[in-house]
């Protein structure tokens, strides 16, 4: 096992390391995904990616609930 300026030197390394690979891989999957659902139901707060999907959602779910304004001219 390292010890002493060896460890200290092998955890420099590995920081550089690590730094590198970040900066090459870009953006997050999971930060994109998120912005992408820019439709939120009002019954039960889920997200959804596009007016169709939020209409076949509440029409399913809350079929008891009236229909959102924004959501009138929509075809499912």
């Amino acid at each position: 096992m390292a010890r002493g300026h060896q460890k200290f030197q092998s955890q420099q390394k590995n920081a550089k390391k690590q730094a590198e690979i970040k900066k090459t891989k870009g953006h997050d999957q999971k930060a994109a995904a998120k912005a992408a659902l820019v439709y939120t139901c009002a019954v039960c707060r889920t997200q959804m990616p596009d007016p169709k999907t939020f209409k076949q959602h509440f029409e399913s779910k809350h079929p008891k609930s009236p229909l959102p304004p924004e959501m009138a001219g929509v075809e499912a």
